[in-house]
Parts: C-alpha cells; structure tokens; sequence
C-alpha cells in the first residue's frame, strides 16, 4: 500500500487515510499495535504485514463508529453493544478492540448502563432486588458492577415501598394466597418483605 493523504478529522485522533488505489478509509494511531504511526505520511509504503495492520486499524474504526451510533441513541452495556454489532456480522476481534477503546474513553460504561436501565426500569416495573439483579446478570452486566449500581437504586427508591406498589398491583390483577405470594417472590421481594407489606 502506498499512501496518498493522511489529514486528521473533526473526531478527535482519527485520522482518515488515502491509499494510492482504493477508497479511503479512517485509522487511530490506539489502533496500530506494532507499526509506529509517524510512518504514515505521503508517499510513504507498506509491506503486506504493515499493510494487513493498517487495514485492521480500518476495520476497528468502522466497528468504532458504528458502536458510537448505537451508543447516541441510548446507553448500552458492553454485553449488548457486541451482540449487536456481531449481529452486524462485525469480527469480534474488531469489536473487542473498539469497544476496548470506548470503554478506556468513558463513552461506554457497563455502570452507567446499570444505572440508567435501572431507572427505566421502575417506570412500568415493581421489582425487588432479586429479580432486578438477575436481569442486569442477563444483559452481562458483572455482579460487583451490578451490586453497585442496586445500591444506589435501593437509596432512592424505597425497597418496602416499591413491594406495596407490586403487591397492589397483583391485588388487582386478582392474585391472592399462595398465588400473590408466588408472584411477588418471582417479582424478586424476599418472603420477609412480603410479609412486611401486606395490608
């Protein structure tokens, strides 16, 4: 590969590349582990290894990118975003290392998705800390991380409370006895708790 052009974009530290035959394409010097970026100047050209490590500096900016998009439309959890982009038929050895970066950067963060998923969650949802854990589990969030961000959850949002609210509504939806009990314990509220909040 012989470089035509290299200038530095907008998006801060990449770099977008033009090959003397071919389209272009953008890199990151984060993305090149052996090859010393300052190489890359007009004129200047590669052997085939070089220019097999330049290409995957390519292709990790692509899934970087693309990951960025998903990324502005809702906080995502590092589990989600690679099954996404996988789904996307993306390498997952390019996958892992954009995302590598995003996390390094603090644009995706597995707690603040915690976080805001939580929050969504009670919207609709009367959950105990159970259930709660088990589907941030689900969504590969880790457990330490997960602990956390309950944490925080349960300081603002009254544990005892959020099972009244799930006990009325089952109320409603006609459950009683054994059947109530069943549902708010699948709800993810310990027998104690329910105890404490029946009428």
């Amino acid at each position: 590969m012989t470089i035509k052009n290299i200038a530095e974009t907008s998006y801060e530290g990449m770099f977008r590349v033009t090959p003397a035959e071919g389209p272009a394409f953008y890199i990151r010097k984060d993305y090149l582990p052996t090859l010393d970026f300052d190489l890359l100047e007009p004129g200047a050209e590669f052997n085939e290894q070089q220019t097999d490590e330049i290409l995957d500096a390519g292709l990790i900016c692509v899934v970087e990118l693309k990951a960025v998009g998903y990324l502005a439309r809702a906080e995502q959890s590092r589990f989600g975003l690679t099954q996404k982009l996988v789904n996307k038929k993306y390498d997952k050895k390019y996958i892992d290392a954009a995302l590598t970066y995003l996390e390094g950067r603090g644009y995706l963060s597995d707690a603040r998705y915690a976080r805001a998923w939580l929050h969504d969650r009670r919207i609709n949802h009367f959950e105990g800390r159970t259930k709660l854990a088990a589907e941030l589990g689900a969504r590969g969030i880790g457990r330490e991380v997960a602990t956390a961000a309950l944490d925080e959850f349960f300081e603002e949002n009254d544990e005892n409370e959020i099972c009244a609210k799930a006990y009325a509504k089952f109320v409603k939806q006609g459950k009683e006895g054994d059947k109530l009990i069943a549902a708010l314990m699948k709800a993810g509220f310990s027998y104690k708790l329910i105890r404490h909040c029946e009428p």
